[in-house]
């Protein structure tokens, strides 16, 4: 079964096995039969976590170990990058070209470049299912706005579209030395709670750069809410004071949260983070999976909305810049419009 075929059965019933078009026998539940292999992790973090280092590491790290690995590049505005790509957003939506012709700053030429990849990411699903019983691991890197999982709606479609086919799991990658100040822990736990109850996903935190900095005193913090307290009540900003206000209701969100220190420097704590992966994959099947088949219904429909909400996005947004566009712009304009009505995602031929 292919991964374009997963939303159509998806929509039949709620909780009877969906029957095939032809009126014969009913077909598998997709659901249910969702693969324990491969593994998506879906890497999330601040600019400058150390989140592509990471993904380069961890990459080295399972391949040594003679793991099948797939990786997927998300960052439409990445220079460099150290490990193989399989898919890059780089080869088919151009950023630069969406910067110029929406009239866009920096954050905004990413989020709509992956808006607009994420209204064909059902092409991605294609290739990993081709893909998917020769992979143990696929790796999926993300630009470092992190809002798109906060409220973007291409962050809910690709997670979404990844759940209904995949082990899906997202590791938020936390740069350790930056909260050092327990007002940047705070702010980073926050952008932690709200993307895990917005994806609905397994989670694991990866703090990172422990070769610069231990990360037990940010255990000690998620362990023990008074301890956060002492740390807090030295910091006389109005941030701090919220951030006590916060800290007991936080401390039910930490209870159930994994998270291991890391160095993608290193390699420290690889093998902690293979362990916390495995337990979150175990969690995707005995929780995740019973979830799904309960929202099934009301997941695809909001995924498609938000399919035709951002199209309309981009539509509104390019009328606007027709008009606003000089006479000679008008073919690249055209052609702009021709590549992201029409564009088709596909693996590099050659790995980089």
């Amino acid at each position: 079964m292919s991964s374009t075929a997963v939303p159509e059965v998806v929509l039949q019933g709620d909780g009877a096995a969906p029957s095939s078009a032809s009126g014969s026998a009913p077909a598998k539940d997709p659901l249910v039969s969702i693969p324990k292999s491969p593994i998506v992790i879906l890497m999330i973090g601040m600019a400058g976590s150390g989140k592509s280092t990471w993904m380069h590491r961890l990459v080295a790290r399972l391949q040594s170990e003679k793991k099948r690995i797939y990786t997927i590049n998300l960052d439409p505005a990445v220079r460099k990058v150290a490990y193989p790509i399989n898919i890059d957003i780089r080869d088919t939506v151009n950023y630069k070209e969406v910067m110029k012709h929406f009239g866009l700053g920096p954050n905004g030429g990413i989020m709509t470049s992956l808006n607009l990849f994420a209204t064909k990411f059902d092409q991605v699903l294609e290739l990993l299912d081709k893909r998917a019983p020769e992979l143990d691991y696929i790796l999926i890197d993300t630009p470092g706005q992190i809002e798109v999982f906060n409220w973007s709606a291409s962050g809910q479609i690709i997670c979404d579209a990844l759940a209904v086919s995949f082990t899906t799991i997202v590791c938020y990658v936390v740069d350790t030395a930056r909260c050092a100040k327990p007002v940047t822990f705070m702010s980073n736990m926050l952008y932690a709670c709200s993307i895990l109850y917005k994806t609905k996903l397994p989670f694991v935190v990866a703090f990172n750069k422990v070769d610069v900095m231990p990360h037990g005193f940010l255990q000690e913090w998620m362990q023990d809410f008074e301890k956060l307290g002492e740390a807090l009540s030295r910091e006389t900003s109005y941030v701090a004071s919220l951030s006590r206000s916060m800290s007991l209701a936080m401390e039910e969100f930490y209870i159930n949260l994994r998270s291991v220190g890391v160095s993608a420097v290193t390699g420290a704590g690889c093998a902690d983070f293979e362990k916390a992966v495995a337990d979150a994959a175990e969690e995707f099947h005995t929780s995740y999976v019973p979830f799904l088949l309960e929202q099934r219904r009301d997941m695809e429909e909001k995924r498609q909305r938000a399919i035709d909400e951002q199209i309309k996005s981009f539509e509104k947004g390019l009328n606007k810049a027709k008009r606003n566009r000089d006479a000679r712009d008008d073919d690249d304009m055209d052609d702009l419009e021709d590549d992201v009505r029409n564009f088709n995602i596909s693996e590099r031929s050659e790995l980089d």
